[in-house]
């Protein structure tokens, strides 16, 4: 039984309602407006069946976001 594990740019595991940080000036599709390196997401969820995202809020948008912009705070 192979499990998904999601893991942020550091290698730490992620689990859901974690808070991460966004390392990088991220341009959000169909938003208009720009994550900004620092900006905390509190309260993540996990994608099931991709590894590579986690949902979140930013700006009051729900947004999916790589998880090898995230760092564990």
């Amino acid at each position: 039984e192979d499990k998904i594990i999601h893991k942020d740019c550091n290698g730490v595991v992620l689990n859901a309602g974690d808070s991460v940080t966004i390392t990088k000036d991220l341009d959000v599709k169909g938003a208009g407006f720009t994550a900004k390196q620092g900006t905390a997401v509190r309260n993540i969820s996990l994608v099931p069946n991709d590894e590579t995202h986690i949902e979140g809020r930013v700006n009051g948008v729900k947004i999916q976001l790589k998880t090898c912009f995230l760092k564990k705070s």
